[in-house]
């Protein structure tokens, strides 16, 4: 409140980080001005821990993912806020009190996927390596998580990722999926950050699934740790991806932007026999060759299915 306080003019919104948080400004903006800022507007997301929900609240938009505030609402907090915290004293973060405040107004958290907390442990390429088809708005606990770039450190890390941003902010992260039929091969591409190849044709719903690369941020909880379903770690061929990760992006000619993938590591399992043990072990670099156009619904180069971005997959020995 304290930045209302100081009266700058034509604010529309009050946005809220914490200090290690990543923020995707120009994603940011384009998706606030979608909502009415002359209206009430509470927007984030809760946490995709579900012990970090109980332990708080489900409705409760968490401060490291980040929120925003409409003016108006900010505006009318700010005259009743310490009234507020009076009345719930045992109320103990900021971001429940502001909720717990918010919900006496009758203001709901208007849920926004983009917002992440990042409550989780350890790798988390699973999680970016399926991000659904909105903008990335935030990063939260880049410091606590691994480095989500092989070989690099986390500031490396982050740096290498805002290369990408940097060329198309819109488009950062987002899953696309493809299949190549000769082989039985399917892809998925996080785009600007890696790329999937199995040896099979599986279905959206299964790629849509993160892969469980990460732990949960607090063990004491039963099952079901998380908000969304996962997909566990194995070693089926059928099923295990050959995981690459962005090496470059360079803007070309001819208004295209070329991402190039790069192999982490051997996958160091067999074929997978229902791809007629068409092997992808040899396969040391994707590239990604997309439109630098603004996103529209076009068809696959080489898929059955549609996309926001014309793409067309390049694989290199």
């Amino acid at each position: 409140m304290e930045t209302f306080m100081q009266g700058d003019k034509d604010v529309r919104w009050y946005v809220m980080a914490d200090d290690d948080t990543v923020l995707f400004i120009d994603n940011l903006v384009e998706v606030l001005a979608k909502y009415n800022h002359s209206e009430y507007f509470y927007i984030g997301m809760n946490s995709e821990s579900v012990s970090s929900n109980v332990n708080f609240a489900f409705e409760m938009a968490f401060g490291g993912a980040g929120y925003a505030l409409s003016y108006p609402l900010a505006e009318a907090l700010s005259t009743k806020l310490d009234a507020c915290i009076q009345r719930y004293p045992n109320v103990h973060s900021s971001d429940y009190i502001l909720q717990t405040c918010l919900a006496d107004f009758g203001v709901p958290l208007t849920h926004h996927r983009g917002f992440h907390q990042i409550d989780l442990h350890g790798d988390i390429s699973g999680l970016l390596s399926a991000h659904q088809q909105s903008p990335v708005l935030s990063l939260h606990h880049i410091d606590f998580v691994d480095p989500i770039f092989p070989s690099m450190n986390r500031s490396a890390s982050v740096n290498h990722l805002m290369e990408a941003a940097k060329v198309d902010h819109s488009r950062l992260l987002e899953q696309t999926i493809c299949y190549q039929r000769k082989n039985n091969w399917s892809f998925s591409t996080s785009w600007g950050y890696s790329a999937h190849i199995y040896e099979n044709i599986h279905p959206r719903s299964f790629l849509l699934r993160p892969i469980e690369t990460f732990i949960p941020w607090l063990r004491i909880f039963k099952p079901p740790f998380y908000m969304f379903n996962t997909r566990s770690l194995t070693n089926d061929p059928c099923d295990a991806p050959h995981e690459f990760f962005m090496e470059s992006v360079e803007e070309t000619r001819g208004n295209q932007v070329v991402t190039t993938y790069t192999r982490k590591s051997p996958r160091n399992l067999p074929p997978c026999s229902s791809s007629g043990n068409q092997s992808a072990n040899h396969i040391s670099k994707i590239q990604v060759f997309s439109s630098a156009t603004t996103l529209k619904k076009v068809s696959f180069s080489i898929s059955s299915v549609t996309s926001r971005a014309n793409i067309v997959v390049r694989l290199s020995s």
